[in-house]
């Protein structure tokens, strides 16, 4: 056989043996997506980190994960209310797990119990629904290994008026240890949620403004999962939707994240129903249920 047919049968082979290894995969919202190997061979094409590859690329070091799939040893399960004007009384009876995924449901319910957590003065209460909050803290600092940390969470919003669901992390006594909202939504507007930074030298007295920023997605966040992240370091923070960049927080004096580099926060995830993320404080308008499920968490560093 001649040069030159060798070299077109082997570009051939070469191509036959590249389209064997795309396959096609479905997603949550059932779409058929094309999925092949990715630039670098390791974790998801074109995203090095987190995503729905639990392993992502060997700069990021996965120190805590959690599927859901047994109990919540992991994490403190809050019992009384909260802050905010919010009107929901947070128990353990509105968290399950079943088949790896998280719920936590809300409903319309009146009841009393604690003020809060640190408050034990009986109060009454227009809702139930379920907090948690990771036993363990994260965050970076200058050591070797941990100068950056990545906090990612697949989770399907709850719907309804009423409705805040929220994926963040803090440190008490708040805010001196910072707050970073990597997700909070309003349950009347499926398409949209937002992010936010706290931080403050006193207890109880922010001193952050200007750092509440909007995200328009322009899919139903309540119709399926999708992975909200967010990547902390010295000098920034960055906010991620389904592995695209929404908005990078660059180090400023309204913003504070230099002086958050080196604290520790735990993380959260709960849904408080009204209070003063509502402009709307009339609770007769509020969906008597809702459901906020999540398939994961998991916190990387490097």
């Amino acid at each position: 056989m001649k040069r030159s047919h060798l070299f077109f049968s082997f570009l051939a082979f070469s191509l036959l043996l590249f389209q064997c290894s795309i396959t096609e995969v479905e997603n949550d919202q059932g779409e058929v997506l094309l999925q092949g190997p990715p630039p670098d061979g390791k974790g998801k094409p074109g995203n090095d980190g987190g995503g729905d590859n639990p392993l992502p690329g060997d700069t990021w070091n996965l120190i805590f994960e959690d599927e859901f799939d047994g109990g919540l040893s992991a994490w403190d399960v809050w019992e009384g209310g909260a802050f905010n004007e919010e009107i929901q009384l947070y128990r353990g009876e509105q968290l399950t797990l079943s088949e790896g995924i998280l719920t936590i449901e809300s409903q319309r319910e009146a009841v009393t119990g604690a003020t809060s957590i640190y408050d034990a003065t009986p109060k009454s209460f227009e809702y139930v629904s379920g907090r948690i909050e990771t036993k363990a803290l994260f965050g970076p600092s200058g050591v070797e290994g941990e100068v950056e940390y990545r906090f990612e969470a697949s989770i399907k919003l709850p719907a309804g008026n009423g409705m805040w669901p929220a994926f963040w992390t803090y440190g008490d006594p708040w805010p001196t240890q910072g707050e970073i909202d990597i997700l909070e939504a309003r349950g009347q507007n499926v398409t949209e949620f937002q992010s936010n930074i706290f931080y403050g030298r006193r207890p109880n007295r922010n001193i952050n403004r200007n750092t509440e920023q909007h995200y328009e997605t322009g899919v139903d966040l309540t119709a399926g999962f999708h992975v909200y992240e967010m990547i902390w370091k010295a000098g920034s923070i960055d906010i991620l939707f389904d592995g695209n960049l929404l908005h990078t927080y660059t180090a400023n004096r309204d913003n504070n994240i230099s002086s958050l580099f080196g604290k520790k926060e735990k993380v959260v995830l709960n849904n408080a129903v009204g209070g003063l993320f509502f402009s709307d404080s009339n609770s007769a308008n509020y969906a008597d249920n809702a459901i906020m499920e999540v398939d994961w968490v998991r916190v990387y560093k490097r």
